[in-house]
């Protein structure tokens, strides 16, 4: 049960992630998403069959839940400001779980203190609201590492001159390696400022 609820959070975690950067590029401009019909949560137009339901399966497994959704297209000449708006449709994606991460955590304070629920209803809400607190913060912060593909290295280009371009171009043809890496060997150093958010959103430990 715990499984299903993880992969489910995590999957509609993913989409509004997606979603969110869509509609920013559409905000600047770049009506691609809009026309190819992404800016819908519908699952159906999200969902990629190896990172939406095989790695998230296969990863439950060990103990942790993790996948990922179709990239959301943008083409980057229809931008009204090509480098701001980059740095925007990156942010976009983050933001977007921090503030779901952020609403549930206030949910579950609100829980704790009696102001949500009667007394049988608290203990599972809770449960679900911590898995959707817990689960957009690890995607967050897993986006926000500056290696390609991730919105962080966007962020950093975004900042960076003109010049650095092609050293992006070099990075991003190892991007598949650099995540292996992350995950298998530096993800570790990274999961301690995990709890630490936890707390500040929702006032307890995971």
């Amino acid at each position: 049960m715990i499984t299903i609820l993880s992969i489910v959070i995590l999957i509609l975690s993913v989409i509004i992630h997606e979603v969110s950067h869509g509609y920013m590029a559409d905000r600047l401009g770049d009506p691609t998403a809009r026309l190819q019909g992404r800016l819908t949560l519908n699952p159906l137009k999200h969902i990629d069959p190896i990172g939406s339901i095989i790695v998230p399966l296969i990863t439950s497994m060990a103990g942790f839940t993790f996948g990922w959704a179709k990239p959301v297209p943008y083409n980057p000449y229809n931008l009204k400001n090509k480098r701001q708006g980059e740095f925007l449709i990156a942010a976009a994606g983050p933001l977007s779980n921090l503030g779901i991460a952020l609403i549930f955590g206030l949910l579950i304070r609100l829980a704790l203190t009696g102001f949500v629920g009667g007394v049988t209803s608290v203990t599972p809400f809770i449960e679900i609201a911590s898995y959707i607190v817990l689960i957009n913060i690890v995607l967050a912060v897993f986006n926000l590492i500056p290696i390609p593909p991730l919105d962080g290295s966007k962020l950093l280009f975004a900042f960076l001159p003109q010049q650095y371009g092609r050293t992006r171009i070099f990075i991003e043809r190892y991007a598949q390696i650099l995540i292996l890496v992350v995950i298998l060997f530096l993800w570790q150093y990274i999961t301690p400022i995990i709890g630490p958010i936890f707390r500040a959103f929702t006032g307890v430990s995971f």
